[in-house]
């Protein structure tokens, strides 16, 4: 959404990326916003190190009572689920969410997840009335994270006072590191099935006896059977109405990959924004991102190829 673009109530959806450097300026920056937004019945929300939710209470006194904490290593643990409860959290509220991924320690493909979730919220939440911070600290934010900063954040705020970030790219053209590689090949034992209709069912008993045999957890095992019968469905209604899935193990995760000779990619941001109830299409890939660990997807040649990551292990 544009920084500009303003509700018939004459609210718009805000997306601020915050710069602090000390817990001093955390404070500056949050405290009086926090303040204004409870004075203006707006709901809170904040997600941060239980050490920033410490200050924020010390401060704050019995104001703190009214903000809903979140321990940011337990909110930010899958960018889809998040992105969901946001949306949840948002729906029909008037809302301030002060927010801080932690960021270190992340691997490349989780890291690049998250910068994309940052983005889709600008899509997810357009129509929301709230306000949300996301929190950067330079001192332990990787480098490659605050170079996407403002691309993904409409406007951005620090000491000097909140800009219009001139280099915001909207959610569907954003592209990261990686977007448009080919998909690596599949390695090791590969499982090779083919389906139509008919065999929706018995491929999901296959999926079930593969991902057991690899030594799934078995409270996993039914989420990534769900996952592959939804996506496999959508090839079968909306694409070629056939298709076929490998599987593999890699480490200690279980890929299956549905590739859909008929299909297409024709929502710019598939699977990450719950669609809308009426809706006769976008579960698949809705429900298959909440379920598994990390799904991609690529549409080469006139095949679209999606791929489920499910760890063994949970």
């Amino acid at each position: 959404m544009r920084p500009d673009r303003a509700r018939p109530d004459h609210e718009s959806f805000k997306h601020v990326a915050v710069s602090y450097d000390s817990n001093d300026a955390f404070l500056r920056l949050t405290v009086p916003r926090v303040r204004a937004a409870l004075a203006h019945d707006r709901r809170v929300i904040v997600a941060t190190s239980a050490d920033k939710l410490r200050l924020l209470d010390e401060v704050l006194g019995d104001e703190a009572r009214q903000i809903d904490r979140r321990d940011s290593r337990t909110w930010y643990i899958h960018p889809p689920r998040t992105l969901a409860a946001y949306h949840e959290y948002t729906r029909g509220r008037r809302t301030l969410v002060i927010g801080e991924i932690p960021w270190p320690e992340r691997g490349e493909r989780e890291t690049r997840e998250w910068i994309r979730y940052e983005s889709v919220l600008n899509a997810a939440l357009e129509d929301a009335r709230a306000v949300v911070l996301c929190l950067y600290n330079p001192r332990t934010t990787p480098a490659a994270v605050l170079e996407y900063q403002p691309a993904i954040h409409p406007l951005l705020l620090d000491a000097t006072g909140e800009a219009v970030s001139t280099g915001f790219v909207r959610p569907h053209e954003l592209v990261l590191n990686g977007d448009l590689e080919p998909l690596p090949a599949p390695s090791g034992r590969v499982a090779t099935v083919s389906f139509t209709a008919r065999e929706i069912k018995g491929l999901r008993h296959t999926v079930r006896d593969y991902a057991s045999a690899a030594g799934m957890d078995v409270n996993l095992i039914g989420s990534l059977v769900l996952s592959v019968s939804e996506i496999a469905a959508n090839s079968v209604e909306h694409g070629a109405g056939h298709g076929m899935i490998k599987m593999w193990v890699s480490g200690r995760e279980m890929i299956c990959e549905i590739a859909d000779p008929g299909g297409a990619l024709d929502d710019p941001l598939p699977g990450y924004i719950p669609p809308e109830p009426e809706s006769p299409r976008g579960y698949g890939l809705w429900i298959s991102r909440q379920l598994c660990d990390y799904v991609d997807l690529r549409a080469e040649n006139g095949t679209l190829r999606v791929r489920l990551h499910m760890g063994l292990d949970g």
